[in-house]
């Protein structure tokens, strides 16, 4: 039974809709919001709750089209009922919603015709299951050739038996070749009782006098002074540091706003990127141009410009009209360090919103195509969340509570390096920071954590930035605990959780992951990833969501909260994996890493990725 139709514009006027049961929550707003504006539309059916929404399109008249029905019914005939109304309401009413000038258009007797219209699809879908009859066993094919095995002549099964499989000639020489090999002796077999062992031949230049001499191993305990006092490192200075001008770039360093907050600097497009609309336009037309004379022989005349004049005359753009360009388009994506199956959604969902669109110059295929995906990439890339954490750690404070942001990611992406680089720009802002070494697993976690800590004192004098350490081997979830108790007694305004490197497939290191979230239920889960994956981006953000969600017990589990890419300086524009982490779980990218210096800590600015992901 349907509970739920809806006819609405993309612009979220509701023009029609029909309740048939009551709803206990809003399927189509999570629509909404999972869905359409992520750009995931070209999925067939979208699940929430105990609900299943279906939806069509009619890009002519900018309108959506939207059933909802229970998901255990399973409904097969919502295709046919979103396909007929939306042909028939654009017949009807076409004109009216092409030519209104605001508000909602007087839909004269559309909420008869749509009952009627419902109950002759309920009518079809009932009469054509009850025509679905099993097929009788006389009626397949198994059975005939059942029957025509059973009718066959005995003489006809025994033709092939008869024939011998070898001549005497054949069988003579296999004989032949066997007794010659089981004649040889075997290779390395049993000796005789005569039998020498073969002595070894000399090898030239080899000098039996001279005999190499192995080397003594020095162990535990029995080291020498010198050795000892070059590796002994507990008296050092704690305000050592090797050369403060190799922390920090000036020229990275951010800036002080007008209310006395450090923002980190934004990461700097260089000539090639800074590109303007007019310009990703000519590149959109250039890739576009490449997919077609690959297709097209050389006597043709060249790439976009034949395509586009054979398709003014059309009326609307069909998907077959589309085809080569989106393909070409994936491709592109794809070469950018984007994921293949991402690239393939969004190339689905932009044709999808472009279908049916009616265009009627050159200028307007190439427009409607270039805008369309560039909407696209800045929906999904713009973040559905807040990301200003300074605020969320003032409120925290009138909480009187530290802030807990505890980083996770897959071993060797650079979580440390870039926890120390998040404390320094917490440290700018005169925060008092709470360091927790929670890697108890890789040798020297600790001691490096203990590095940045050092490094970070010196840099700033008055700076408040400590290590709460419990050595190796220990419970990681335990030491976040006490870490976080110490800071409500210490005064400590933040608290950074390091966590060991594990891969995603680690299904042991998995669940402590999760057992050190469940505790201590922090306010940000960061995931530090790298810049240079493509498809493993996917795999690592999916693992790392269900990891924390099954074996968390909770009945709300947590997820991922932001993410930080690192090594993004050293990509160029393939920044593809930005696109793929973000479309996967629909987080902010907070920042991104850009070099091994404290500074280089950078926000990302959309349109710059966008750039770069549209352009050759």
């Amino acid at each position: 039974m349907l509970d739920f139709f809806t006819i609405a514009t993309k612009g979220g006027l509701v023009l029609w809709s029909k309740a048939y049961s009551p709803t206990q929550s809003s399927p189509i707003n999570n629509l909404i919001h999972e869905v359409l504006i992520e750009e995931r539309s070209s999925t067939q059916v979208y699940y929430k709750d105990n609900y299943a929404v279906k939806w069509t399109f009619v890009n002519d008249l900018d309108l959506i089209f939207i059933a909802v029905f229970p998901k255990a019914l399973g409904l097969t005939y919502i295709d046919t009922l979103l396909t007929v109304s939306s042909v028939q309401f654009s017949e009807l009413y076409g004109d009216v919603i092409s030519h209104r000038n605001g508000g909602i258009p007087l839909l004269k007797g559309w909420g008869v015709h749509f009952e009627a219209l419902l109950q002759t699809v309920e009518d079809q879908d009932s009469l054509s299951k009850k025509s679905r009859q099993p097929r009788k066993f006389e009626d397949t094919v198994g059975y005939s050739n059942s029957l025509a095995y059973a009718k066959a002549k005995p003489e006809d099964a025994k033709t092939t038996s008869n024939s011998p499989l070898l001549n005497e000639d054949e069988f003579r020489r296999n004989m032949e070749l066997l007794k010659k090999k089981t004649a040889s002796p075997r290779v390395g077999g049993r000796k005789g009782k005569g039998a020498k062992s073969p002595i070894a031949s000399p090898v030239i230049g080899m000098d039996d006098s001279k005999k190499k001499i192995k080397e003594g191993r020095k162990w535990d305990g029995k080291i020498s002074a010198k050795d000892a006092k070059s590796l002994d490192y507990s008296n050092s200075d704690a305000t050592e540091v090797a050369n403060a001008d190799h922390l920090v770039d000036q020229s990275g360093m951010g800036h002080h706003g007008k209310d006395g907050i450090y923002n980190v600097a934004d990461l700097e497009a260089s000539d090639e990127d800074s590109y303007s609309s007019d310009e990703l336009e000519e590149e959109f037309t250039k890739i576009s141009a490449r997919s077609l004379q690959a297709k097209k022989p050389a006597a043709a005349s060249s790439g976009l410009l034949s395509f586009f004049k054979n398709m003014t005359g059309q009326k609307e753009m069909t998907p077959e009209s589309l085809e080569p360009i989106m393909s070409k388009m994936k491709e592109h994506l794809v070469n950018k360090n984007v994921a293949a199956d991402i690239a393939q959604h969004l190339c689905d969902s932009v044709t999808k919103g472009l279908v049916g669109q009616t265009l009627g110059s050159f200028k307007s295929v190439q427009t409607h195509v270039r805008q369309s995906m560039e909407l696209a990439l800045k929906r999904i890339l713009t973040p559905k969340t807040s990301v200003d954490l300074l605020r969320d750690i003032a409120q925290a404070q009138a909480e009187k509570r530290p802030y807990t942001i505890v980083f996770i990611g897959v071993n060797g992406v650079g979580k440390s390096t870039n926890l120390s680089k998040t404390a320094f720009w917490l440290l700018q802002n005169n925060l008092k920071v709470l360091i927790a070494a929670c890697d108890t697993f890789r040798s020297g976690a600790v001691e490096q954590l203990r590095v940045h800590v050092r490094n970070l004192k010196a840099l700033e004098q008055n700076a408040v930035v400590d290590l709460y350490e419990k050595g190796y081997g220990k419970d990681s979830a335990a030491i976040a605990k006490e870490a976080i108790s110490s800071a409500k007694i210490t005064g400590h305004d933040v608290v950074l959780v390091d966590t060991a490197g594990r891969m995603q497939d680690n299904d042991p290191l998995m669940r402590a992951l999760a057992k050190l979230v469940t505790v201590n239920n922090p306010d940000k889960i960061i995931f530090v990833g790298e810049a240079l994956v493509g498809n493993e981006a996917v795999d690592q953000l999916t693992k790392f969501n269900a990891a924390l969600k099954d074996f968390s017990g909770m009945a709300n589990p947590r997820h991922i909260d932001g993410m930080i890419l690192t090594k993004f300086d050293t990509i160029d524009d393939k920044v593809g994996a930005a696109l793929s982490m973000t479309y996967t779980t629909g987080q902010p990218i907070l920042f991104v890493g850009t070099g091994q210096t404290y500074t280089d800590l950078k926000n990302m600015k959309v349109s710059h990725v966008v750039a770069s992901l549209l352009k050759e």
